[in-house]
């Protein structure tokens, strides 16, 4: 009885500490947002140099990210997470530091590598750790990210309004933020491999599972890029609001998300997986029909605020039926999050070409359509559904070797 005492114990406090590795990855994402007009001016390029240097980060991440899993296998996952958040954190001083347009490629090719090895490692290992509770976290590490991301942001915003030097500023950070994520590391699962399981491959298609799975996640990353990165335009231009009430939208939708995700796991744990993310859809859809029409600011605000409430659970529980979908979770993770990095990418690119040869008004159609793929193939995440605990106490599962 005091051995599954233990076990119940440390994988609590596991929950707590990939929950603080979520928060720190948001925090590097944050505080690097913020000071991308000073990383433009230092560097000096314009803005579509600048739009260039931006796709890197996704590219090495994508190019990265199946590597994650063998890491994994070769370290441990616990040593394998300490030494990628590190890695991770540490890359933030970068990009502040290139003198020139090659210099940023490469700076933000290789922050993005190391974003989305981490991601990899510490979605496993939190997957890892909701199997072994029986009951849904990833929404909620996913709010934890979220949550980090805008601390990171708001100091990010102070330093900007100081005039402080993003080098500096970003150093500071850096320190602060891989001491933090390197102490959390240290009650995160020690999973090792069998003495006889074969390492994962350098690089590998995702499994088909994955894809189906990423279709999903592509679609809701798809919503959330339009809407974070067009919301305020489409207020400002379609609707003519101020430029602070058009703001305040986009400031809406992110809280809307943030707190979707930090409360959506009791929903998930009620309903399933599937049924959460059928009605999420549907919250979505709705929220595109309000857009779409909008005449008037509180109707669109009202959409966009329903948009981030319907994806907002999405790619958390995509991430945990990628890791319960196979025999390699590690490289059914890096396949969904090699998805959805690349729908984020994409994005807002595609809403501004559609609306430079249309309208936005009939770009949000098209998040619109998407958003009605999400309800309608919901059933391919069965895989995050559980079997439900049915005797009360039961013990934890034994850890794997």
């Amino acid at each position: 009885m005091s051995a599954v005492i233990h076990q119940q114990r440390e994988v609590k406090r596991a929950r707590y500490a990939v929950a603080a590795v979520f928060a720190v990855h948001g925090a590097v994402t944050g505080s690097f947002a913020t000071r991308v007009p000073w990383i433009q001016d230092h560097a000096g390029v314009g803005a579509g140099g600048l739009g260039i240097a931006l796709a890197f980060p996704a590219i090495g991440a994508s190019l990265a990210m199946p590597l994650a899993g063998r890491i994994s296998h070769r370290f441990g996952a616990r040593n394998a997470l300490r030494g990628l958040i590190a890695l991770w954190t540490l890359a933030l001083v970068l990009p502040s530091l290139a003198p020139g347009m090659a210099a940023l490629c490469l700076a933000l090719f290789v922050f993005g590598a190391t974003a989305g090895m981490a991601d990899v490692a510490m979605n496993a290992l939190g997957v890892e750790v909701e199997n072994r509770l029986d009951r849904s976290i990833m929404s909620g590490l996913h709010g934890m990210w979220s949550a980090g991301a805008l601390i990171g942001s708001a100091a990010g915003t102070l330093a900007a309004h100081l005039g402080a030097d993003a080098r500096l500023h970003h150093a500071l950070a850096a320190a602060v933020l891989t001491a933090v994520g390197v102490a959390a590391c240290a009650w995160v699962l020690d999973l090792q491999p069998a003495a006889d399981e074969e390492p994962p491959p350098r690089f590998a298609l995702p499994p088909r599972s994955a894809l189906l799975i990423g279709a999903i996640g592509f679609c809701a990353v798809f919503a959330e890029g339009a809407s974070l990165d067009w919301s305020a335009v489409f207020l400002r231009d379609e609707l003519g609001t101020s430029a602070g009430l058009a703001a305040a939208c986009t400031t809406g939708f992110t809280l809307t998300m943030a707190i979707a995700r930090i409360a959506g796991d009791r929903v998930v744990d009620r309903f399933g997986a599937v049924r959460t993310v059928r009605v999420s859809g549907i919250v979505a859809v709705a929220g595109g029909l309000l857009i779409v029409p909008a005449e008037h600011p509180a109707a669109a605000m009202t959409g966009f605020a329903l948009m981030g409430l319907g994806i907002a659970v999405v790619v958390p529980l995509c991430f945990a039926a990628a890791g319960r979908s196979g025999s390699n979770p590690s490289l059914a993770i890096a396949g969904v999050a090699t998805i959805t990095y690349t729908s984020g990418l994409i994005a807002p690119g595609a809403i501004g070409l559609l609306a430079q040869a249309t309208s936005l008004v009939v770009s949000f159609v098209l998040v619109t359509v998407l958003s009605c793929g999400v309800a309608s193939f919901a059933g391919v995440l069965r895989a995050g559904d559980r079997p439900k605990v049915t005797r009360p106490g039961a013990a934890v599962p034994e850890p794997r070797p």
